[in-house]
Parts: structure tokens; C-alpha cells; sequence
């Protein structure tokens, strides 16, 4: 009989292949992107059933409270032309079909052979103590310290990389000089100007006032 982790396991991955599919079908960028919302969520929920509530909140915080909340706001800003990012999609659909292709090929190959034997296994039932951020954090500092090392340099060059792209389209960027900024008296920001309060009017003689 199938248990109700099961059930919710299988509820979570249909939505998540669903969300998928849509993100790349979808004609609107901005429903691609509520779907993608969608399988962020569905997907957060798979780890809660894996006890890996770090990883759960962690996502929703980072990718579906910031990241995708950011694109969002990006994509409804931006004039996109639809028409003009369709023109060449049936003339990539090959190409991207056979790297879809070798990528489901390499995750079968890699991962068949464990699943076939780990099937009709369960998901261990930690005690309550147990705390998977500690856990999670000892694996990073001691197994997977390099690779932790690498994807933080390969992420720092990223962003340098970034940030030398944009202000080279740029012909004046704007940039700030603390020496100038330390060297500037009230003189050079501040004029003042003395203005009289009020204006003398001229008295008129009386024979004008006759008239």
C-alpha cells in the first residue's frame, strides 16, 4: 500500500514536471517565470520530505523571494519583442533536443544503477535534535571544501566580469574621488549672497496726487 510520503512525493514531482515544461513553453515570459515560481516551490516541498528543511526554506527565500521576484519585476519592465524571440526557435530545436537528449542519457546512466538498487528503500527518521544546517555545514567544511572554495571563486569572477562588462559601454561612468571629496571647503560648495529685506518706494508729490 503506498504510504501518504509517497503520495506527496509523487504530487510534488508531477507539479515540478508540469512547472517545467511550462517555463519552456509558455509564450509569455512572465507566466514562464510565475511557472518557474511553481516548480521552486514543488521542489522545496521534495526536500522537506528529505528532512532537508535548510535547503527547503533556503530556496523559497533566496531564488522565489529574491532572485525570481527580481527577474520578474526585470521581464514586466523590459519591452520585450515575442515575435523576434521565437524567429529562431525550430532552427535550434534540433540542437537543443539532442542536448536534452545526452543530458537524460547521462542521468540515467549515472543514477540507474543506484536507483535500481535502493528501490523500495526508506527515508531514515532522524531524532529530534537533529539538525540539518549543522550537518549540512560539517559536510561543506570538511568533504566538500574545494569544491565549496572553487564555486566561490568561479562566482567572484563572474561578478568582476560582470561589472567590467557594463561600464564598458559607458563612454563617461560615473565614479567618486575621496581625496577630492576630503579637500573641498565650504568656499568651493557654498556662496552666499547679501540681499536687501525690503524695497524703498519713492514718495510722489502731492500735486501729482491732485491730478
Amino acid at each position: 500500500m503506498i504510504g501518504l510520503d509517497s503520495v506527496v512525493f509523487f504530487l510534488f514531482a508531477a507539479l515540478s514536471i508540469f512547472a517545467a515544461l511550462r517555463v519552456i513553453t509558455a509564450r509569455n515570459p512572465v507566466h514562464a517565470a510565475l511557472f518557474l515560481v511553481l516548480a521552486f516551490f514543488s521542489m522545496a516541498g521534495i526536500w522537506m520530505l528529505l528532512e532537508a528543511e535548510f535547503l527547503a526554506i533556503t530556496l523559497v527565500l533566496v531564488y522565489v523571494g529574491a532572485v525570481m521576484v527580481l527577474f520578474l519585476f526585470v521581464v514586466m519592465m523590459l519591452d520585450v519583442n515575442l515575435e523576434r524571440l521565437r524567429e529562431g526557435f525550430w532552427r535550434w530545436f534540433p540542437v537543443g533536443g539532442l542536448v536534452a537528449a545526452l543530458m537524460v542519457f547521462e542521468m540515467i546512466t549515472v543514477l540507474g544503477d543506484r536507483a535500481v538498487a535502493t528501490t523500495g528503500a526508506q527515508i531514515a527518521k532522524h531524532a529530534a535534535d537533529y539538525s540539518n544546517t549543522k550537518e549540512l555545514g560539517r559536510l561543506i567544511y570538511t568533504d566538500y571544501v574545494y569544491p565549496f572554495e572553487l564555486a566561490a571563486v568561479v562566482l567572484l569572477v563572474a561578478i568582476v566580469a560582470a561589472i567590467a562588462l557594463t561600464l564598458r559601454h559607458r563612454r563617461v561612468p560615473k565614479k567618486q574621488d575621496p581625496s577630492k571629496q576630503v579637500r573641498v571647503k565650504r568656499n568651493d560648495r557654498v556662496r552666499l549672497i547679501s540681499m536687501p529685506s525690503s524695497k524703498k518706494v519713492s514718495a510722489q508729490p502731492d500735486a501729482a496726487k491732485a491730478d
